[in-house]
């Protein structure tokens, strides 16, 4: 049955929205490890158990962030060519964090060194924090609005994008990574380690809290008043922060597993009422409503879209069962005696 171009339009906008909601869950905890890392490890052992609880899975769950790119390339050729063109610093200091902190994860373990390794641990550090806040930013610029003229180009520099609400973007989405981080790592730890990780829990929801509260009450404000599906929008932030409150009820319960799954689903929550607030947009204009980038005047062909269609039948359900196995491999929790750590 031949599908109609409007339906692949909204379709290929539905699926590159899961991508980025699968690589928040997944990445985010994997940068709120990363951004603990320093912190929370007093030594090098406790360290590696860290680093290690994540090594089988840092690098496939940047594979979403990859796929959302060149999904977005192909489906929405337009949205692709004024989003990296309009936001090239942000996305290049985004492309050297994430290279940095791929390099610091295989040469930490190459020298016994504490100076060696500490550099290294640093380096995840940095590599984690900047991408969460430059994706805090870009997300919370490109539903409320940026400069984009009636050639569909970006119009502004560099410190339009640091307006008050995309700054407020940044740092609600670290503060949330960081929770989401330390509820990864209470799942994975035991012993010593793991005490110490749930002291610092309750502290980082109070600071999630508050940031993904004024993140909420700014998207409200701001990006409610121009979105088509307003009420739906609105809904899935309350949603978000409800789930967020209910979390830290499990903080001081240690219902390690239970805030865990309601830290993480308030986590893709995010994403998904930023594409709410945006369909059936791309990007939106603030120079003018009507030059902003739409599902229709940013998609591909009506070909090129079924060809999508097409490929991402066969191969997605084989990458998702890849990842599920993986991450069943390695479900078990890492304390003192583990051996075989890799980082």
């Amino acid at each position: 049955m031949k599908m109609s171009v409007e339906f692949l339009r909204i379709l290929w906008f539905v699926l590159i929205a899961v991508l980025w909601v699968g690589f928040f869950f997944l990445e985010g905890f994997d940068f709120g490890v990363g951004m603990l890392l320093p912190f929370l490890g007093k030594r090098d052992e406790e360290r590696r158990l860290i680093l290690n609880s994540i090594g089988p899975h840092w690098d496939g769950n940047e594979v979403w962030l990859l796929t959302a790119g060149g999904a977005t390339f192909a489906a929405f050729p337009q949205w692709y060519a004024t989003l990296f063109s309009g936001f090239y610093i942000p996305l290049l200091l985004l492309l050297l964090a994430l290279i940095v902190r791929g390099v610091a994860f295989e040469f930490r373990s190459k020298d016994r060194s504490p100076r060696w390794r500490n550099l290294w641990d640093w380096c995840i550090f940095a590599g984690s924090l900047l991408p969460a806040l430059l994706l805090g930013v870009a997300f919370a610029n490109i539903v409320a609005g940026v400069p984009i003229n009636d050639k569909m180009t970006f119009t502004g520099n560099l410190f339009t994008l640091l307006s008050p609400f995309g700054l407020l973007g940044g740092l609600s989405l670290v503060a949330v990574f960081l929770l989401h981080g330390i509820n990864f790592l209470n799942r994975k730890l035991t012993g010593d380690l793991l005490e110490r990780s749930r002291d610092w829990t309750s502290r980082l929801w109070l600071a999630a809290f508050i940031f993904e509260a004024g993140w909420g009450i700014a998207t409200i404000l701001i990006i409610s008043s121009h979105a088509q599906l307003r009420g739906l929008g609105i809904a899935l932030v309350i949603l978000a922060l409800l789930l967020l409150l209910a979390a830290g009820l499990l903080v001081f319960r240690n219902r390690d597993g239970w805030t865990f799954i309601t830290t993480g689903v308030s986590v893709l929550l995010i994403p998904v009422s930023y594409f709410t607030f945006l369909f059936p947009r791309l990007m939106v204009s603030s120079t003018s409503t009507e030059f902003s980038l739409t599902v229709s005047n940013a998609s591909s062909s009506a070909y090129t879209l079924t060809v999508m269609s097409i490929v991402a039948l066969v191969f997605l359900p084989f990458v998702l069962a890849y990842q599920i196995w993986s991450y069943w491999v390695f479900r078990k929790r890492l304390g003192s005696g583990t051996s075989k750590l890799t980082y």
